[in-house]
């Protein structure tokens, strides 16, 4: 086993880590805050989107088991990576499209995989992720960990993550 770290915002880290909480291969996932400038932020601070922070999700993987490029490729999938700083109805910063990447290799990567989205006129509009060395990352509070496992019948789980989860389970990124 070779374990490795990968980060993504891409808009609420309740949706994001659903979504690679159903790949086998990831190890670990947790939700957090980075890109910002204040320690330690609290979840009412970053919501003001006064600090910075994105919401996103650290992930432990299995890179013997699923590549990093595969990860990138349900980033994309997962969300609307065109809209700047903004996930439906959650608009602000934090909520921005963003690859923290954790090595050269990974910044090629994602680079790459954005440019064949690109290119492949895949989005009706330009896609604004960035990509950008990862920073401190610091964890959620508790109560944000395992949110949709724990609370599938919120409705903010019920309408937005379980339709989400399900269209990915029907066109999984290749």
């Amino acid at each position: 086993m070779a374990v490795e770290i990968a980060t993504f915002g891409s808009g609420c880290f309740w949706c994001s880590e659903a979504v690679y909480q159903t790949e086998e291969s990831v190890l670990k996932v947790t939700s957090g805050y980075t890109g910002g400038n204040v320690p330690n932020p609290t979840y009412d601070q970053i919501c003001t989107g006064n600090t910075g922070h994105a919401e996103v999700v650290r992930l432990e993987f299995d890179s013997t088991k699923i590549t990093y490029e595969k990860l990138v490729k349900l980033f994309f999938q997962s969300h609307d990576p065109t809209t700047l700083n903004r996930q439906g109805n959650d608009v602000g910063t934090q909520y921005r499209s963003v690859i923290y990447y954790h090595s050269p290799e990974q910044k090629e990567i994602a680079e790459q995989v954005k440019a064949e989205l690109e290119a492949a006129g895949k989005y009706s509009s330009p896609i604004v992720t960035d990509i950008e060395p990862a920073p401190e990352f610091y964890p959620a509070e508790d109560y944000h960990q395992d949110f949709y496992l724990r609370n599938k019948r919120h409705p903010y789980c019920a309408n937005i993550i379980t339709p989400k989860l399900e269209k990915l389970a029907e066109a999984p990124p290749k």
